[in-house]
This record gives C-alpha cells, sequence and structure tokens, in this order.
C-alpha cells in the first residue's frame, strides 16, 4: 500500500494526531467523515438523569438513569453504565482474554456473551480474533485462549486492565515485555501456567484450540501478585436515551474477508444480534445468541509490519488506534457517524459527531468491530 511504518510515540502525541488525521481515507456512500477541522479535546461535566430504558436479556445488570459524571457512584459498572447486583464486583482490575475466532471449529467460543466489551480484529491471512474485556460478570470457562496481537498494546493501556493470552510471536512479546502493563501480562509464555489456563480437549480440535481459563482464577491470580486493584475507569459515555438524528438500520454487513459478520436489530429486547458467517453466533456457557446494546464501527489505519506471526509467512498488523478516525455506532435501531478519539496512550475510545459534541453509547454491552479505512461495511 506504500505507507510507511508509524509507531505510537505519546510523547510526540500532537505529531501523531496530525498525521492520523491526514491519512483517513473514506469510499463515497459509506463512510462520513465529520468535518475536515478537528473537534478540540472534550471537557465532560455531570449531565442530568435520564428515564430508565426498558429491561434487556442481560441476566444481571439493571440500568441506571446516569449518562456520566466525574464521579460514578459506587455501583454503576463504568464500561457499561449499568448498576450492578454487587458493587465490590467493581473494585477489581478489569481482565482482556484474548479468544480465538477461527477456525470455525472454535464456535461456539465460551464466556465471550458475558463479557462488558469485545473487540474484534484482523489478525492475519482475513480472519479475526476477540480481545473480550471483563470487570462486571464471572465467566468459566472462558476461551478457547489465543495468542495476542499488536492491538494488545493499547487495550490494557485503555482499560487498565490484565492482559490474559496464551502466548504471542517472539515481535509481539518482545513489545508486551517492554510495555507499561507488563506486570499485568498473565501468559504461559511468562510463567503462567496452570491451573490458571487448562486444557480441554476435544475430538478433532488441534491442540492450539483447547486452552481455556477462569475470570475467578485470573482475578485470584491477580490478587496473589498484588495488581488486582481498582482502577479509575473514565472515557465512556451513555444515555439511555439516542441522541439526535441517525437513520434507521435494522441489519448491518461487516464484510471481513474470510467470514463476515452480521448484526441484525431486536426491536423487542433493543439488543442487536450477531450472526458469523451466516449462522447464529451462540455462546457455549450460557447458551445464548451473543448480542450487543451498541455495536461501534472504528475504522484505523492497518499498518502491515516486519513482525512474523506464522510460518506460512503472514506478518503481524498494527492497528493505529491512536489519533482519531471514522466511526459508525449502531444502537437503538439507529446509525450515528462521527469521529473516534484518543489522544493519550491511557485514554479509552470516545466519540464525537460532527459539532465535537459527544455521541453517547446505550448503556449495556458494546462491541467494537475494528475495520480498514477502506472496508466497505454494508446496511441492507
Amino acid at each position: 500500500m506504500g505507507f510507511r511504518m508509524r509507531p505510537p510515540r505519546w510523547l510526540m502525541i500532537l505529531g501523531v494526531v496530525g498525521l492520523n488525521a491526514c491519512a483517513f481515507r473514506t469510499t463515497a456512500g459509506e463512510v462520513r467523515l465529520p468535518t475536515p477541522t478537528m473537534p478540540p479535546p472534550l471537557i465532560v461535566t455531570d449531565s442530568p438523569s435520564r428515564p430508565q430504558p426498558t429491561s434487556s436479556p442481560a441476566p444481571s445488570p439493571t440500568p441506571t438513569p446516569l449518562v456520566w459524571a466525574n464521579e460514578l457512584p459506587p455501583d454503576v459498572n463504568p464500561l457499561t453504565g449499568l448498576r450492578v447486583p454487587d458493587p465490590a464486583v467493581l473494585n477489581r482490575r478489569p481482565l482482556a482474554i484474548k479468544i480465538s475466532n477461527y477456525p470455525p471449529v472454535v464456535r461456539p467460543q465460551s464466556g465471550v456473551d458475558l463479557a462488558d466489551l469485545v473487540f474484534e480484529h484482523y489478525a492475519e491471512g482475513g480472519v479475526t480474533r476477540f480481545t473480550a474485556v471483563f470487570l462486571s460478570q464471572d465467566a468459566e470457562p472462558v476461551g478457547s485462549v489465543r495468542s495476542a496481537r499488536l492491538i494488545d498494546l493499547e487495550i490494557p493501556a485503555m482499560f487498565q486492565a490484565i492482559l490474559a493470552y496464551s502466548g504471542a510471536s517472539a515481535g509481539v512479546n518482545a513489545r508486551i515485555r517492554n510495555s507499561d502493563f507488563f506486570e499485568r501480562a498473565l501468559s504461559p509464555d511468562f510463567g503462567v501456567g496452570a491451573p490458571i489456563f487448562w486444557r480441554i480437549p476435544r475430538e478433532g480440535v488441534a491442540l492450539e484450540h483447547t486452552l481455556f481459563t477462569s475470570t475467578r482464577r485470573l482475578w485470584e491470580e491477580a490478587t496473589r501478585r498484588g495488581i488486582n486493584t481498582r482502577p479509575n475507569l473514565r472515557g465512556m459515555m451513555f444515555s439511555e436515551q439516542p441522541p439526535p438524528g441517525g437513520r434507521p438500520v435494522s441489519t448491518l454487513i461487516i464484510p471481513y474477508r474470510v467470514e463476515p459478520v452480521t448484526w441484525r436489530y431486536d426491536s423487542g429486547s433493543g439488543r442487536w444480534l450477531r450472526w458469523t458467517a451466516g449462522q447464529p453466533h451462540m455462546d457455549a456457557l450460557t447458551g445464548r445468541q451473543i448480542s450487543a446494546a451498541n455495536v461501534v464501527v472504528v475504522y484505523a489505519h492497518h499498518q502491515t509490519t516486519d513482525i512474523l506471526e506464522d510460518r506460512l509467512g503472514n506478518y503481524s498488523i498494527e492497528i493505529q488506534i491512536w489519533g482519531s478516525g471514522p466511526v459508525q455506532i449502531f444502537r437503538d435501531g439507529r446509525m450515528f457517524e462521527g469521529q473516534w478519539q484518543r489522544f493519550r496512550r491511557e485514554d479509552m475510545l470516545r466519540f464525537v459527531d460532527a459539532q465535537g459534541q459527544p455521541i453517547p453509547l446505550k448503556p449495556g454491552n458494546t462491541w467494537f468491530q475494528m475495520v480498514p479505512l477502506d472496508m466497505r461495511i454494508q446496511t441492507p
């Protein structure tokens, strides 16, 4: 593609933002950049309360009228905007667990349905992989657990999370070892094995697809290491009511090369239901079809690096989620277009419209679909 390698330099953030802002490309009719002039960083203050929404199929949390506040109530999950029955669960550190999504034999995965946030991204060879972020709910087992990718240098920084993964290529592991969260990296590559991770063999399933873990065991190990402390999680904004504007959408198709993903809006529950490769995407632990309150399509530059990932000659992809870029947010059966922003390494992704006003998420879980800048999603 002719792009030059541009690794993140957080000490030169203004230069990075400028380079990224200039790099965005769109396809006519698919993504509209909100404005050529990037809005300034937001200073968000307390917002008035909103009415509670109707209940959703999520098993335990209940909605709260809170939109966003500088100081969240102690029983509100800052990653979902929902109240939790036991506020003590919010005193632990988020877990970012690497989960396989290919080949099809790894589905249905276990525990993905209980994550607060899920990032789906290209690994290599046109297939995708998940990083699932857990805070409010427990799951056992979770998996199958697979190897980390370069995007996993960013997600633990955003959510001050523990990263749990099966291993990584030499180049990715070297970056994790030199990262600012290395003490929070739990992997067999760094001496964390059974009983934190264990194998569940299945006939006809290759060994690399049989590793599992559990949120309970990971949090217990984190407590033993003295790293299971509550971080100050700020940055996500929620509103019971959708923002003005947007357009009605009942279906969106994300054409990942090997296995396209479809989300269909269910007006009865107010949630998006997921299909993968034309089949309902189920969760083996809950027995439910995977669903989300929000589906956020994040367009970012995908840079092929010189880090060799496998014996087939595939190289690691750096998904550059710093600076800003186009975003499409799907909630309540509508699509809202705008811009994602992340100006500091510790920042979560935040979303603004063409006027620089925040685009809030619906209270509940969120799936982030990471896609290249030139991908055309379909909304038939």
